[in-house]
């Protein structure tokens, strides 16, 4: 009767070993197929015209990124180009006398 049960145990245990085997193979081969199909998911999800519906494209309406083009914006201006003096770079000075 013990033997019974310890080789159904067995039994069991080998069909969920294979099955583990079976599952992880199955993901493995396919992971590149699964994973663009999450990601496609994803983008639906998020962005529900696609691209299209960004960039204003198509017939999801206007896109996000419509318009954007002319907000009236000044341009950037970058103080540390043109310095209005030019300044003359110091020679530095050793701290050990005599110039060391």
């Amino acid at each position: 009767m013990l033997q019974k049960i310890v080789n159904g145990i067995a039994i069991a245990s080998g069909v969920v070993s294979l099955t583990v085997i079976g599952l992880g193979g199955y993901v493995f081969i396919r992971k590149d197929a699964i994973i663009e199909n999450v990601k496609g998911k994803i983008m639906e999800s998020v962005m529900p015209g696609g691209m299209s519906g960004i960039l204003g494209g198509g017939d999801a309406g206007t896109g996000a990124l419509e318009g954007l083009g002319g907000l009236g914006l000044p341009a950037p201006s970058n103080p540390m180009a043109t310095p209005s003096e030019p300044s003359t770079p110091e020679s530095p000075m050793s701290p050990i006398p005599l110039g060391f």
